[in-house]
């Protein structure tokens, strides 16, 4: 007889998430949804699975007594990994879906800005009919500053749209449908000629401000970064530098040192930076749904689960 198992579904919307669970008729799995941590302090200690949103889940982890398996339905679990407040568990977090969200998002900035639409508004607001220069991103070059399943879905993109791509990643690997990969001693190298530079890079100890004065000097002044990893990975004082400087052209922002963005930062002032409220990819329930429940029928296997996150990489 297979043993009971009991998740705790810890979300800002419980209520898809549990109806799509419950179509799925998962064996021997009881749910318990819930909202805020107030809430769900009354369920965690009989949980041994929790499926959620890292920054819930962190104030229960002391009173989860039998956790086994935490479910982030998040890509990003830096809340439960730098520190970790408990690693006696398995930590898996969502792959493969927010690629195509991404590439969506990069991709729209590129458009706009190399077809110069937010110019084309303006002159719209001010019934002027004038000329537009503008450049076809075929043969641009498309840095892509890690290369997981999120920039690799970038890369294809890219190539749909004949940009040439060159790539960073850590062990300098060769990669399919990248022009060339650079390792950790060619960075510099990296950053000199791409004109729009993707950032996807995980939070690590290694990644913290890896964007810092050197880097932004590196890069063309006709480039534009593009930061949808982790805002720890870019230095804001920098970037502002950067900017204000005219080493590089501008930056489009969906990731930050402090989330939300405080009012009084400069980056909100500066015309060629663009900002959105880390929201270039979301989590649906209807994608995080299929992760958990593959990954469930393993955990009541006994066989392991996808995209385990390694506490001590961060990811």
């Amino acid at each position: 007889m297979m043993k009971k198992n009991r998740v705790l579904i810890l979300t800002r919307d419980p209520d898809p998430y549990v109806g799509l669970i419950a179509a799925l008729d998962l064996p021997d799995l009881d749910v318990n949804a819930c909202r805020t941590p107030r809430e769900a302090a009354t369920y965690v200690d009989s949980c041994n699975i929790i499926l959620g949103e890292p920054k819930r889940i962190v104030p229960l982890m002391a009173h989860a007594g039998c956790l086994e398996w935490i479910q982030s339905t998040f890509a990003g679990v830096e809340a439960l990994v730098a520190p970790p407040p408990r690693s006696d568990y398995v930590l898996t977090r969502v792959e493969g879906i927010f690629g195509t969200l991404m590439s969506e998002y990069v991709f729209a900035y590129i458009l706009a800005l190399e077809r110069n639409l937010f110019q084309a508004r303006e002159y719209q607001k001010n019934r002027e009919w004038s000329d537009m220069p503008y450049r076809s991103l075929t043969g641009l070059l498309l840095g892509i500053c890690g290369l997981g399943s999120i920039g690799m879905q970038i890369a294809r993109t890219a190539d749909c749209f004949g940009m040439k791509v060159w790539g960073y990643r850590r062990s300098g690997e060769p990669v399919p449908g990248v022009d060339r990969v650079f390792g950790r001693s060619g960075f510099t190298e990296f950053l000199s000629g791409p004109d729009y530079v993707v950032v996807t890079l995980p939070h690590t100890m290694e990644t913290v401000q890896i964007f810092d004065d050197t880097a932004f000097q590196a890069m063309k002044p006709s480039a534009v970064l593009i930061n949808v990893g982790r805002g720890t990975v870019v230095s804001e004082h920098s970037l502002v530098r950067a900017v204000t400087q005219h080493r590089i052209r501008g930056a489009v922002l969906d990731v930050f040192e402090q989330e939300p963005l405080p009012k009084e930062s400069r980056l909100w002032e500066l015309p060629n930076v663009f900002i959105t409220p880390h929201h270039s990819a979301i989590s649906f329930p209807k994608d995080v749904v299929p992760i958990f429940a593959e990954n469930y029928r393993r955990f009541t296997a006994g066989l392991p689960l996808m995209h385990v996150v390694d506490f001590k990489r961060g990811y």
